[in-house]
């Protein structure tokens, strides 16, 4: 990661410091089982001080060359254990790009088989669990999910006929 302040011109002339943060792009994954119950994940987020759930999701920063679909397959398994049998690309959004390069890449996991999960140190305290997509839509409404790439997530495949 790195933080930089930029001297930019503003359009009336005047100048102005922008701060950006420069991160590499990370990825979601929505897991989905045959019943359409989604698997959510629920971790420790050290900035928040807050446990929160959310769709499983990371990035290789020491390997940001590699392709987004292999860290997706990746990262799910990590997490979840879960291995996906078929991995649909929904799309990339910015994860605030007001102040960051920061992207993210949205697959769909479908075609699941479990496996073992292999997580990292971070993610000790991660609990797996699956719901059925009415209560992730009510916890989202109800704000006990508050992650805002798994909302955008969600929203961006109902929206596409995704899910």
């Amino acid at each position: 990661m790195r933080v930089r302040e930029d001297v930019i011109r503003r359009r009336d002339g005047s100048e102005g410091i922008y701060g950006v943060v420069e991160k590499p792009d990370f990825v979601v994954i929505v897991p989905v089982e045959g019943d359409g119950r989604l698997h959510l994940v629920q971790q420790f987020r050290y900035p928040v001080r807050a446990r929160h759930w959310e769709f499983p999701q990371g990035s290789w920063e020491a390997a940001p060359e590699v392709d987004p679909l292999e860290v997706a397959r990746g990262e799910l398994q990590e997490e979840t254990g879960l291995i996906a049998g078929e991995m649909s690309y929904a799309g990339r959004l910015f994860q605030g790009y007001g102040y960051s390069t920061q992207g993210y890449h949205v697959f769909l996991a479908s075609s699941l088989s479990h496996g073992q999960a292999s997580r990292e140190l971070e993610e000790q305290d991660l609990v797996a669990r699956t719901f059925a997509v009415a209560e992730v839509e009510r916890m989202i409404r109800d704000g006990e999910i508050m992650d805002a790439t798994t909302v955008a997530a969600l929203g961006l495949l109902r929206l596409k006929g995704l899910l």
